[in-house]
C-alpha cells in the first residue's frame, strides 16, 4: 500500500514539472510573440504616419503650384486685355512721351498727305494717305522695333539662364546671379535684368520685377521663367535642375523655330514674287509708256482705281502673310 502511494505521488510530481515545463516553453514564447507583434504594429504606425504626411505635403505643395499658376494665368488674362501705347513704346526700347510720339505721328501724316498732293493725285486721296500715314506708320514702325527687340531677348535669354544655373549650382544666391546678368549680358537682356536689380534695392519683390519684364516682354519664354522661380519660392526645390531644364527646353524651342523659318522660306519667296509683280509691271509699263498710265494719275477715275488697287494688293499680302505666319 506505502509502494502504491509512493509511485502515485511520483507520478503526479512528474506530471506538474512536465506542465511547468511546457508551461514556461509555450508561454515564453506567445509573450515573446506578443512582443514582436507589438513592435510590428508600432513600426507599421510610424511608416503609416510618415507615409500620410508625404502624401499631405505633396498635396500642399501640388495646391500651392495650382494656386500660382492660376494666379499668374488671371494677371496675363488682364494684361492681354489692352495694350496701353505707352507700354508699346517701353516694349520697343524707345524712352519717348506720349506727346512726342503724338507729334510725330502729326508729322508723317503731313508730309504723306504733302507728298501724295505734290505728285498730282487728287486731294480724297491724299487726305487717305496722310490718315494712313498718320495712324499706320508710326504703329507699324512700333511693332517692328518690338519684334527685333523681343527676338534679340530670346536670342540670349538661355543663356543668361545657364548663368543663374551656374552660380546656384557653384553656391551663390540668386539675387547674385540676377546681377551678374545685369552687368555683363548684351542687351536687351542686360537692361531688363537691370530692372529687377533696380527694384529689389527699393523693396521691389522677385515676382514683381518678374512680372514687370514680362509686362515689357510678352513672351512665352520669359512666361515659362517666371513660373519657375515664383513656384520655386512657394514650394521649394532644386532650382538649379528646374532652370536647367528650361534652359534645355528653350534652346530646343530656338531650334524648332530656326527649322520651321528655313522649312518656310520657299513659301515666303513665293508670296514676295507674287506681291511684287503688280507694281513691278506698272512700274515697267510706266517708263515705257508713260502716257498710257498718265489717265491713272490725272483724271478721277484713275485715282480712284489706283486707291482700290492697292486696298485689294493690301489685303492679300495680309492674306499671304498669314499664311505662311507659323504659330509654335
Amino acid at each position: 500500500m506505502s509502494s502504491t502511494l509512493i509511485i502515485f505521488a511520483i507520478a503526479i510530481l512528474a506530471a506538474l514539472c512536465i506542465g511547468a515545463i511546457g508551461f514556461v516553453f509555450v508561454g515564453g514564447e506567445s509573450k515573446s510573440q506578443q512582443r514582436v507583434a507589438r513592435v510590428t504594429r508600432a513600426g507599421n504606425a510610424r511608416l503609416t504616419s510618415a507615409a500620410d504626411s508625404d502624401v499631405d505635403n505633396s498635396e500642399k505643395r501640388r495646391k500651392q503650384m495650382q494656386e500660382t499658376l492660376k494666379t499668374l494665368e488671371d494677371k496675363q488674362k488682364e494684361q492681354k486685355k489692352r495694350i496701353p501705347l505707352k507700354t508699346r513704346i517701353e516694349r520697343a526700347g524707345l524712352d519717348m512721351e506720349l506727346r512726342i510720339f503724338y507729334i510725330a505721328s502729326a508729322v508723317c501724316g503731313l508730309v504723306a498727305m504733302l507728298g501724295l498732293k505734290l505728285a498730282g493725285l487728287a486731294l480724297f486721296i491724299a487726305l487717305l494717305g496722310g490718315f494712313a500715314a498718320a495712324f499706320g506708320l508710326p504703329r507699324w514702325v512700333l511693332s517692328y522695333l518690338m519684334k527685333k527687340r523681343q527676338k534679340a531677348f530670346t536670342e540670349e535669354f538661355a543663356n543668361a539662364i545657364d548663368v543663374i544655373v551656374r552660380g546656384v549650382k557653384s553656391g551663390l544666391p540668386v539675387n547674385d546671379c540676377l546681377k551678374i546678368i545685369a552687368t555683363e549680358s548684351p542687351e536687351p537682356v542686360r537692361t531688363e535684368f537691370q530692372g529687377i536689380v533696380e527694384g529689389q534695392r527699393v523693396g521691389v519683390t522677385l515676382e514683381q520685377g518678374l512680372e514687370k519684364i514680362y509686362e515689357r516682354m510678352p513672351l512665352p519664354e520669359v512666361n515659362f521663367f517666371q513660373i519657375v522661380l515664383s513656384i520655386q519660392q512657394k514650394t521649394g526645390g532644386n532650382l538649379s535642375e528646374a532652370l536647367g531644364n528650361l534652359s534645355k527646353v528653350l534652346r530646343e524651342r530656338k531650334k524648332m523655330r530656326a527649322k520651321i523659318q528655313a522649312m518656310s522660306q520657299e513659301a515666303k519667296a513665293s508670296a514676295a514674287i507674287i506681291g511684287s509683280l503688280p507694281p513691278g509691271v506698272m512700274l515697267l509699263i510706266y517708263f515705257t509708256s508713260p502716257d498710257y498710265m498718265t489717265v491713272l494719275f490725272t483724271t478721277t477715275p484713275g485715282n480712284m482705281i489706283i486707291a482700290s488697287g492697292l486696298m485689294w494688293m493690301g489685303i492679300g499680302i495680309l492674306v499671304m502673310k498669314k499664311m505662311i505666319d507659323f504659330k509654335f
